[in-house]
């Protein structure tokens, strides 16, 4: 596995369910598009496969 994770925000989360919106932030998004870097550990990828529609995923 990689170090890192590189997590964009790429589809809006208006209309999504509470919990989604919630993970959405736990990651660190606030905007569209906006990109952060996470560690790559289960946690942080359980999060991103509960939101895998809304996000998309690089590896660094």
């Amino acid at each position: 596995m990689a170090n890192k994770l590189q997590v964009t925000l790429t589809r809006s989360v208006i209309g999504s369910k509470p919990d989604q919106r919630k993970t959405v932030e736990a990651l660190g998004l606030r905007k569209l598009n906006q990109t952060v870097e996470q560690q790559d550990n289960p946690a942080i990828r359980g999060m991103i496969n509960k939101v895998a529609h809304l996000v998309s995923v690089k590896e660094i």
